[in-house]
């Protein structure tokens, strides 16, 4: 007899308290969304490389386009984006504008997806 490659349950069996326990756990609806849009944000693969080499060191939009072979207006565009979702942050210094990360947590989160992919 072949197994079931289904992926749900073959009888309904409940279990209170572990529905009690996830309810409890469960993230709230505004948390959800907001993370679903970084998430969103994040499914970009030249946003990502954005990301990736801001985690290294601050640099303006001139290199950025330079590095990701794109123009600079593109890549501002995307910066917009990035800023928008408070994951990069920018100053100016006379007629340059450099970005940086927002914060550590968007350094460890892409670090941990990458990881996550060469992981076995």
């Amino acid at each position: 007899m072949k197994e079931c490659e289904c992926d749900q349950c073959e009888e309904l069996c409940e279990h209170p308290q572990a529905i009690c326990l996830a309810k409890a756990e469960l993230i709230a609806d505004e948390d959800a969304q907001r993370v679903s849009e970084t998430f969103k944000i994040l499914g970009d693969t030249t946003r990502v490389k954005i990301l990736q080499i801001l985690s290294k060191r601050e640099l303006c939009v001139c290199d950025i386009a330079a590095v990701i072979q794109m123009g600079q207006s593109a890549v501002s565009h995307q910066l917009r984006m990035l800023r928008t979702a408070r994951l990069v942050k920018y100053r100016k210094e006379g007629t340059l504008a450099w970005y940086s990360l927002n914060d550590e947590h968007i350094a460890t989160l892409l670090a941990q997806g990458l990881e996550h992919i060469h992981h076995d």
